[in-house]
């Protein structure tokens, strides 16, 4: 398992599960292009880049590029860091046709051709480097009141608020982001002041 300490910005989905085999990273969707037109992940997108770093690995055609350029000029502020895979034709198991360019994206490149491609990059993490112990769950949600509960939606607003994270946050993509980008302390500490209505929307 390639462990990383940048969260992994792809394509699709069908890249987002080739990769979740061999990567315990966080990773982000652009859903093609998207991305363009969505505030809110781009946002998301830009905080990561931000506090913990980005990798993109997008599709080595046109389209991949297109929209590796256009997050590179949306996260000027942040660590971005590009990956490429190689250009190999093919098809994808599951698509009837090659793709219009006729190159295989990531979903269709073998798994030990993905890990060259990190190894070279230098950002694969060794064994005593492991990621922090994910340790918001949904259950540590509900129980400090931001799922579940009366007045969950307005407490979750603060905390996403406090935090500087984009408010359509889903739960687990919120989760996610905690266990990625905040410790548990820093956490604790933003439940205390909205606990102790030190901290209003406004």
């Amino acid at each position: 398992m390639i462990h990383l300490k940048e969260a992994l910005i792809v394509e699709g989905k069908y890249d987002k599960i080739k990769l979740s085999s061999i990567t315990d990273a966080l990773i982000i969707t652009t859903d093609g292009f998207s991305v363009f037109k969505n505030k809110e992940k781009l946002a998301l997108i830009k905080s990561l880049a931000e506090s913990c770093g980005v990798i993109i690995l997008t599709d080595s055609d046109s389209a991949g590029f297109k929209i590796r350029n256009y997050i590179r000029g949306c996260t000027q502020k942040g660590k971005v860091i590009n990956i490429y895979i190689p250009e190999i034709f093919g098809k994808e198991k599951r698509k009837a046709v090659p793709s219009k360019e006729g190159k295989l994206g990531v979903e269709g490149i073998r798994a030990d051709i993905l890990r060259n491609a990190f190894e070279k990059s230098g950002v694969i993490l060794s064994e005593n480097e492991k990621p922090k112990t994910e340790w918001a769950t949904k259950i540590r949600l509900f129980d400090d009141g931001f799922t579940g509960k009366e007045n969950s939606e307005e407490k979750r607003k603060k905390l996403l608020r406090l935090l500087s994270l984009p408010s359509l946050l889903s739960t687990n993509s919120l989760i996610e982001v905690l266990n990625t980008m905040f410790t548990q302390e820093e956490y604790e500490n933003a439940v205390k002041l909205i606990d102790q209505s030190h901290f209003k929307l406004t």
